[in-house]
């Protein structure tokens, strides 16, 4: 009487085509994310990450900071990460990360939110199902200000074959 789960599953596509991006296009990506001290301390001890700013809060504080600084990778990675859904969910070669600058720290309880232009979009050449496209990427803070940004660039299948 109940049908098998593979009977009634069925495919949900995610992510966009090649076709479906265009030079200028903006993407302003939901939610954002807060980060807290939990998340710094893990991520930088996964990641080996033994700045003692990211640890020590007297120490960051004798330095000028307020307290504990967010580590600058989790910043990145979190505001990359951010991008995804809208960007390259769909899979398709990452092809790397140009110009990345941190503009300010960032600290406990900090929320970054992103958002994305596209700045270039050409066919691949090695390739013909796929494209390659280039995004510039910010990151801001609750406050609106400018935290980190990059060029972030992938493979991106397309849609249709090429004739």
């Amino acid at each position: 009487m109940t049908e098998d789960l593979t009977t009634r599953a069925r495919f949900w596509p995610k992510g966009h085509a090649y076709e479906d991006f265009e030079l200028g296009q903006a993407f302003k990506h939901h939610w954002g994310r807060t980060l807290n001290e939990g998340d710094n301390s893990l991520f930088s001890s996964l990641t080996l990450s033994y700045n003692p700013l990211y640890f020590n809060a007297e120490l960051a504080r004798d330095h000028g900071h307020p307290g504990i600084v967010l580590n600058a990778n989790l910043v990145f990675l979190t505001v990359f990460g951010l991008s995804v859904e809208d960007l390259s969910e769909a899979g398709g070669l990452f092809l790397g990360v140009d110009g990345l600058t941190f503009h300010r720290d960032c600290y406990p309880g900090d929320t970054l939110t992103a958002r994305s232009t596209v700045i270039d979009m050409r066919e691949s050449e090695s390739r013909p199902d796929q494209g390659i496209v280039t995004w510039h990427t910010e990151g801001h803070n609750q406050r609106g200000e400018l935290v980190v940004d990059f060029h972030r660039t992938n493979l991106i299948a397309r849609r249709r074959r090429p004739s």
